[in-house]
């Protein structure tokens, strides 16, 4: 009986053993994996690997001259356009453009219908409090605009008052004529029509980029009775992405070599905006 007792006892000690020598593995798979988790934590927090999964860099744009507007096929180009495409490329995918509601710029980055806010978009207060920026590549300033024959009326800001203006919503235009007490305006969803404003005389004025001025009216232009007097601001052009996005950082590294290649300059030749872009 003595001996049954003991071989019984000793069967139990080795299937204990095994028991315990069985439960290693798993706790090492499981040790495995929590030191995966922050990596993969990482990945999915990362927009640069968010975009490259999905294989497309989405841009929202609005029709802006010389910044994003179609050429007659409908295809997409300007400054802005064309060096969405550039650091796409270099990203290894496709661009996207959507035309969005300028006032809903950040709404629509933060719910990730678009990865980037790339427009001739100023670098205000707001946008820097709201977006993850690039460092500015571009220098721009708010102008009015009025119709030719009545400019010599309009050359300081003391003379503005009178007028009523035609700005987009959400821009920095809106922004200069609330900053000069301007209460006299109308928000229109882009520059365009805030110019469409002021040559079907619908508007006094309007206040948009001056890199859209210099495209868009004056001799050789399809408002070619409308220039600009007063410079209201001076300031600089970013490109935004979602608070936080490695996309920054990615574009800032991108330009300064698409800057020391000459391809900046190339693109900006183009578009007669040379004189604009700010050396990385």
């Amino acid at each position: 009986m003595k001996k049954i007792l003991a071989l019984l006892l000793a069967l139990s000690m080795v299937f204990a053993l095994c028991a315990c020598g069985g439960s290693s593995e798993p706790a090492a798979d499981t040790a495995d994996d929590a030191a995966e988790a922050p990596a993969d934590d990482a990945a999915a927090e990362s927009d640069l690997a968010y975009v490259q999964g999905k294989g497309s860099l989405i841009v929202g744009i609005t029709d802006f001259a010389p910044m994003d507007y179609k050429d007659a096929n409908g295809e997409w180009i300007g400054f802005d356009a064309d060096m969405a495409k550039a650091f796409a490329e270099s990203l290894g995918v496709s661009v996207e453009f959507i035309e969005i509601d300028w006032d809903n710029k950040i709404l629509e980055l933060d719910s990730k219908s678009i990865d980037a806010v790339w427009n001739g978009m100023t670098l205000t207060d707001e946008v820097l409090n709201s977006m993850e920026c690039s460092n500015p590549y571009c220098k721009n300033a708010q102008v009015v605009v009025v119709k030719a024959e009545v400019a010599d009326q309009y050359q300081g800001v003391e003379s503005l008052s009178e007028l009523a203006f035609a700005v987009e919503a959400g821009s920095a235009g809106e922004s200069a004529v609330k900053d000069l007490g301007l209460e006299d305006y109308t928000a229109v969803p882009t520059q365009a029509d805030a110019l469409m404003n002021v040559a079907a005389g619908t508007a006094d004025a309007c206040v948009i980029d001056l890199l859209m001025a210099g495209a868009m009216i004056g001799e050789g232009t399809s408002y070619d009775q409308l220039t600009y007097t007063v410079s209201l601001t001076e300031e600089n052009y970013g490109v935004g992405f979602r608070k936080g996005s490695d996309l920054a950082a990615a574009f800032n590294e991108f330009y300064a070599a698409a800057f020391a290649e000459g391809t900046v300059e190339e693109i900006a030749t183009v578009y007669g905006v040379q004189e604009s872009i700010v050396a990385e």
